[in-house]
This record gives C-alpha cells, structure tokens and sequence, in this order.
C-alpha cells in the first residue's frame, strides 16, 4: 500500500460521526483577545457546559481564507450569547496565527481563539485532512456540551461559507436541546413552528406548518 493510500485510510478510520460523541483532542492557540498562547481542549469545553464550534481552514496567508474568518468574527458575539466556544483551525502553529492576524486588517476583529494543528491530528479525527497538500478543509462542526457531533459541513477549498448559517444552525440546535421531541424544519428560526414527529403528520407536514 502507498503511503498515501495509508494516509487516505488513516484519515477515514479516525473520522469522528455525526450522531456519536467525539474523542477528547487538544489544540495549541493563539487568543488575540489576551494576545498570549495557550491550549483549548475538548474536556475543558465539556466542563465548562459549552457548545464547541470548530472551524477549519487551509492556511494563513491566503485568499479566501481571511473572508471567512473576518465572517466568522461578525457572529462571535452572537455565538457566545448562545453559548458556544468558537475556535478556528488550521494547520499553522499558534505563531504563525499570530503574526497572521496582526497584519492582515480583514482579521482585526477576530477574537476568538485561533488552534494550531500542524501534525494534521485533530484535522483527521473530522475527516478534513488532505493527505496530499498537509492543510484541511473548509470544515465547520458544531459539537453539544455533552460531547456529540450534531452538526457537520465540509467544503473544498475555493468555496467559502456563510456564518449566518452557521450561527441558524447553532440556533436550532439548542433550541432542539431543550426540546428533544421536536424537530426544526427547513430555514427555521426562533419563533418559526417546529415539528412534532409522528404517525399523525406522516404525509401530512404541509397541514403541521401551517394550521
């Protein structure tokens, strides 16, 4: 087997599934709100009752790269209030985060913490390492303060995403914490109706959403 194919499998065997509860991992970081480094963990998140967002992205010093995360920056507020620990992710070192974020002006409101994972480790365990260039890809996951993976999105590296979305997503997804017998259906928002699944709204979901 070539030590690409093994690479291929190795990434495939540590995926971790939406639905299941995520192995602990940890990640080197740069904070620019402290303007110090330090390290993230998924335990200490899990201690703390948190949802964990995580966002990959290929490399510092790129293209589109910056406008995500200047993206990302606009809903970090609005995130936290939900309760949530935003940390983006690539596979840089806390270093070059730093100086990244010090000189690129899209990224002056960038305040959550920036993980380091240059050995491609955590990238791998989310299935967004690419074997054949060592950076990941554009990787969103949201995991629930019990440790499950409820939310995965990957895209391939020249197209950007939406952190409105990812902020809707999160919406729904603590609301349906406090509601496990619901489900939130298409381009659902707080206030919109909710499902209540069962034999009675089979073929009938139309009626559901609008009597």
């Amino acid at each position: 087997m070539s030590d690409n194919n093994q690479c291929e499998c190795a990434c495939e065997s540590l995926s971790a599934r939406v639905g299941a509860e995520v192995p602990s991992f940890e990640l080197q970081t740069y904070d620019p709100q402290a303007s110090a480094f330090g390290k993230i963990s998924l335990d200490e998140i899990k201690s703390q009752k948190k949802w964990t967002i995580l966002v990959f992205y290929p490399a510092d010093f790129t293209f589109v790269c910056p406008t995500e995360l200047a993206d990302l920056a606009e809903k970090h507020e609005a995130l936290a209030k939900l309760g949530a620990i935003v940390v983006s992710v690539s596979t840089d070192t806390q270093f070059a985060h730093l100086a990244w974020r010090n000189s690129e002006r899209l990224l002056e409101k960038v305040k959550y913490l920036m993980g380091a994972d240059p050995t491609g480790e955590v990238s791998r365990l989310f299935g967004v390492y690419d074997c054949g260039s060592g950076l990941a890809l554009r990787g969103t996951f949201i995991i629930n303060p019990e440790g499950k993976l409820v939310s995965s999105e990957i895209n391939f590296y020249n197209v950007g995403r939406n952190a409105d979305e990812l902020y809707r997503k999160l919406e729904a997804n603590v609301y349906l914490a406090a509601h496990p017998a619901e489900a939130c259906p298409a381009k659902w928002k707080p206030g919109a109706k909710t499902l209540t699944p069962s034999e009675k709204i089979v073929g009938n979901v139309y009626d559901a959403l609008n009597k």
